[in-house]
């Protein structure tokens, strides 16, 4: 295929709005994997997808140090890309063979061991971030509310704000929890979203996730 029109293609996928099948989880947002497939193979006819299996013919690889990992790839229109996605449980924390506990400033974690299950909920999200690659519902892992539309796409502040925290977040590796634990005790109510927060509370996460950041590049 020539350049231009993956181009084109990959614009067209870009475009998608799959905002009615994504479901809101810890401040992160998910799409169903059975959709973003339905959708996949009608931009990418002839797609084919692998997940990755260990000597034992297992679909994770695992370090007892870090826990368990899956592996994806696809191949479409002659373009092929890799994923990989730690095993997670409900909280983002990496799940392990056998259950252990983090000790916060405020409290203690106990993360449950990993099961087959959650190696499947893995394996599943990995596909569909991997199609994200294509430029399907790329714009969720962006940060963003909304497909890159220019001619339609309005975004308020609050919006930005909320997509810019969004990205610390991710690009920080914070616990979500943690930071909602931490927003509800700094501005005095309950919090469990970014869009529960005004501007000014969106800018003040802003600027204390980008010191973290910060130092943690340092």
């Amino acid at each position: 295929m020539k350049f231009e029109e993956a181009l084109k293609i990959f614009e067209e996928a870009l475009k998608i709005n799959v905002n009615e099948k994504t479901e809101q989880k810890n401040g992160l947002t998910y799409l169903s994997w059975a959709y973003a497939w339905m959708e996949f193979k009608k931009i990418y006819p002839d797609a084919r997808y692998e997940i990755k299996r260990n000597d034992d013919g297992l679909p994770y690889f695992y370090d007892e140090k870090t826990g368990y990992m899956v592996f994806t790839s696809i191949r479409a229109d002659g373009e092929k890309h890799d994923m990989w996605l730690p095993v997670m449980d409900a909280n983002n924390h990496a799940m392990k063979s056998e259950p252990y506990t983090i000790r916060t400033k405020y409290r203690e974690i106990r993360v449950e061991a990993a099961t087959m299950f959650d190696v499947n909920k893995a394996v599943m999200r990995c596909l569909v971030i991997n199609m994200a690659m294509f430029g399907l519902a790329l714009y969720i892992y962006a940060g963003e509310d909304l497909p890159e539309d220019k001619e339609e796409q309005i975004v308020t502040k609050k919006e930005e704000l909320c997509g810019k925290v969004k990205r610390l977040l991710n690009d920080t590796n914070s616990d979500v929890e943690l930071f909602f634990d931490w927003a509800t005790q700094k501005f005095g109510r309950e919090i469990t979203h970014v869009n529960d927060m005004t501007e000014d509370e969106l800018e003040d996460c802003k600027a204390t996730l980008e010191r973290k950041r910060g130092r943690d590049n340092e």
